[in-house]
């Protein structure tokens, strides 16, 4: 059985990030409350250079945003985010909370204009610095929407359907096997059993994740096997993923793969990042049943 990696002293983190730290939770409007984090070094870790070999984003969910309006009222709203793969940095996950927390005692003429807000702050604070070269993408959902709000799982064979031994509980990319003298297949497999903890405080990040490949088949016992070997696993969900992209782009070798993994929410955001070695549209995003 793998020894649990140990997390992230926050001490190791820059100064402004507030994870595994005490917070006081402001309610005035602070964009400086976002703290951003490079991709660089955790991907250097992976084998991703400037150049990484695949597209995407990240796509968060926040289901709890409110502001005032100009008489004061709260107004509410859920907001769907999307972040570029190609930016240099990450939101720290606390400190977009505690942002998002600053609108609750500001007063705002319009949704329009929260909206705009939201999305100028993270554009920059993405690129920490540096010109932004993808902006996020920002959609507020008003309450008279919500109930369209759809519950699906992820399509895909359910590979949680397999009856295995496991005893590995860090990445594990060599239980990953291919059938490289068969005819190359295209399919869909999917499973809810990945699971990883904070980078910092080692809390439990329960999710799903979709792969969708061409190529040699991937064995399906060992995928299964691999995704639960990050039981144990200390990393944020954006790096988890693109671990999981890299370590069957590498051992697996498809001339084509998407990974898309779907994280249940903490503090009022879900975290859902997607990575695709080729262009194609953006993934459906809709809520789990466990999100």
């Amino acid at each position: 059985m793998n020894t649990p990696a140990t997390p992230a002293d926050a001490a190791d983190l820059p100064g402004n990030v507030p994870l595994g730290k005490a917070s006081v939770y402001a309610d005035q409007y602070d964009a400086s409350l976002l703290a951003p984090l490079p991709r660089a070094p955790k991907r250097a870790e992976i084998g991703v250079g400037e150049q990484p070999p695949f597209l995407g984003a990240d796509l968060w969910t926040a289901y709890e945003l409110s502001w005032l309006n100009a008489r004061g009222k709260p107004q509410i709203a859920i907001a769907h985010i999307m972040v570029p793969c190609e930016s240099t940095h990450i939101i720290e996950s606390k400190s977009l909370k505690l942002y998002l927390n600053s609108f609750s005692g500001t007063r705002f003429d319009s949704g329009a204009s929260v909206q705009r807000l939201l999305a100028d702050a993270i554009s920059a604070a993405i690129w920490h610095g540096s010109a932004v070269r993808a902006t996020a993408s920002v959609r507020l959902l008003a309450p008279e929407d919500f109930a369209r709000e759809r519950v699906a799982e992820l399509d895909g064979l359910n590979l949680d359907r397999l009856d295995i031994e496991c005893d590995r509980y860090t990445p594990a990319p060599e239980l990953l096997r291919a059938a490289w003298h068969a005819p190359a297949v295209t399919e869909t497999l999917s499973s809810r059993l990945l699971k990883s903890n904070c980078l910092v405080t080692g809390q439990p990040d329960w999710g799903s994740v979709q792969i969708s490949y061409t190529g040699a088949q991937i064995e399906q016992g060992g995928l299964l096997q691999y995704i639960v070997s990050f039981r144990n696993h200390n990393e944020f969900h954006e790096q988890c993923a693109e671990r999981i992209f890299m370590d069957i782009w590498t051992r697996c070798k498809p001339t084509r793969l998407l990974v898309y993994a779907r994280y249940t929410r903490r503090g009022g955001l879900d975290i859902n990042p997607w990575r695709a070695s080729h262009p194609m549209p953006l993934p459906r995003n809709v809520r789990t049943a466990r999100q």
